[in-house]
């Protein structure tokens, strides 16, 4: 029910992803009669059925009161559903803070992890880069961020099939004597882990290949997702106003309209939308509030993948491997 569009967005996407997919069922979660009126007659049988729940969380609503006022929410009824194992995952398009209190409240973080992450995909010149985190932690440690590169090496390694993903730390530079002290210390960490960690990597990498993870706190992260797609969008809009100049250059991009269309959807951010929120004890994806239908139903493939890749579980070895041992050393 969240999101710019609720189920407006969320239920023919649903459809969409039913008539395309087989094998997979889903369950919408919100206000029944409401989903019952834009389903109208589905020829999916078991495949898709309606869970009622009588809340909805607002987008501008603090997570506290969020997780202490709305149990009934379509948010929160979601993710019990996960917990309690009659759903594998919850793909949600609401309030980015009360969706990560709440799956960390019901769902809780896997052994050694100490705070989820917000990872996703986006084009570089190689294929794909995936950052993490995107908002979810403002303020972390050098810990927190080894944590974060183990997450988003084994996200890489089952979606991807890289078996050794390169992971890079977001930093000012490249060379060792720059970067906060957080940064410094977490690329110790890195350096002297068993990750295929490559070193510092600078904004610009992420789009320009030779790295396949990219580290940072929630903070420097998110600000350098959006400031991406800010880019984006002024590409697309003075090459639009260039070819619109006269008839000329109408002409031109009459001709160039095949490249063009190709550009555009490399970089359309519906085909990368839906962020995993990782390190949890269930998949939860999270889709853009403004999210429209092909952009809400690419998050339930990104859903679908990662049950099928057991990411939880996957995470969760690998974080014991990596981490375990050191924490023994350090309580020791």
């Amino acid at each position: 029910m969240g999101g710019d569009h609720g189920p407006d967005v969320v239920v023919p996407a649903a459809l969409s992803f039913l008539r395309n997919r087989q094998g997979t069922a889903l369950i919408l979660v919100g206000r029944e009669e409401e989903i019952y009126r834009r389903l109208g007659e589905h020829p999916f049988g078991d495949r898709l059925r309606v869970h009622h729940a009588s809340q909805e969380v607002a987008m501008n609503e603090l997570p506290s009161r969020a997780l202490r006022s709305k149990k009934d929410s379509s948010m929160r009824v979601a993710l019990d559903l996960v917990k309690s194992g009659e759903a594998d995952a919850c793909v949600s398009a609401g309030n980015t803070g009360a969706l990560m209190a709440t799956a960390r409240f019901v769902l809780k973080t896997l052994p050694l992890v100490d705070r989820p992450a917000i990872s996703t995909a986006v084009p570089s010149i190689e294929g794909m880069t995936h950052m993490l985190d995107l908002g979810g932690n403002v303020d972390c440690t050098a810990e927190h961020l080894l944590q974060f590169a183990v997450m988003g090496s084994e996200l890489v390694k089952t979606v991807s099939g890289t078996p050794a993903p390169r992971v890079g730390l977001l930093n000012i530079g490249q060379e060792e004597i720059k970067g906060n002290e957080q940064v410094k210390q977490a690329h110790e960490l890195l350096a002297a882990s068993s990750l295929n960690y490559i070193g510092y990597v600078e904004g610009d990498d992420i789009y320009l290949g030779g790295v396949d993870v990219v580290v940072s706190d929630g903070f420097v992260g998110n600000v350098a997702l959006k400031a991406s797609e800010g880019v984006a969008k002024l590409v697309r809009h003075f090459l639009t106003q260039s070819f619109k100049q006269s008839w000329l250059t109408r002409l031109s991009g009459l001709a160039a309209l095949p490249i063009l269309k190709r550009f555009g959807k490399t970089f359309d951010p519906r085909r990368y939308n839906g962020a995993s929120l990782l390190g949890l004890r269930g998949i939860v994806i999270k889709s853009h509030g403004g999210a429209d239908q092909l952009a809400f139903e690419n998050a339930i493939h990104i859903a679908e993948k990662e049950v099928h890749g057991n990411i939880p579980q996957r995470i969760a070895q690998q974080v014991a491997t990596h981490l375990g041992a050191d924490r023994h050393r350090a309580t020791a």
